[in-house]
């Protein structure tokens, strides 16, 4: 959910508005090239205090809703160590401060090929769970 409340909504303007300009290839697009309004998104949907709020809002009104709403915080911590400050740094407590972590990008091989490696494996563990079960 956090990513595409910023980058997803970035993909279908640009899809929209017939602008595939820095869509497919050649690595992360320019800073100068996004929106303004995406560095908002971004720091409002990875921020610990925006997410405990929907939940807390959200809990309210369907339980079940909001148990299935932590993956959203379990997302930003497992996504601030892999941005760098360079682009998109991860504002953990952002409106309350602007503090960020220096983590190793998401696009360095070290951190890209184990991650993919981890999630073909998952999917290779869950197919064969599944078929073992049925």
């Amino acid at each position: 959910m956090p990513d595409l409340f910023s980058f997803g909504i970035l993909m279908v303007v640009r899809l929209v508005s017939g602008d595939y300009s820095n869509m497919i290839g050649g690595g992360p697009p320019p800073l100068d090239s996004i929106p303004w309004w995406v560095y908002i998104n971004y720091d409002i949907s990875h921020s610990f205090v925006s997410a405990f709020l929907c939940i807390t809002i959200v809990q309210r009104y369907n339980k079940d809703i909001a148990f299935a709403m932590w993956a959203w915080p379990f997302h930003i911590l497992l996504d601030f160590p892999f941005h760098s400050k360079a682009y998109f740094p991860t504002k953990l407590l952002w409106p309350i401060t602007d503090f960020s972590f220096d983590g190793i990008p998401w696009s360095r091989p070290e951190i890209w090929f184990p991650n993919l490696a981890g999630i073909i494996i998952l999917f290779i563990y869950r197919k064969y769970n599944k078929q073992k079960k049925g």
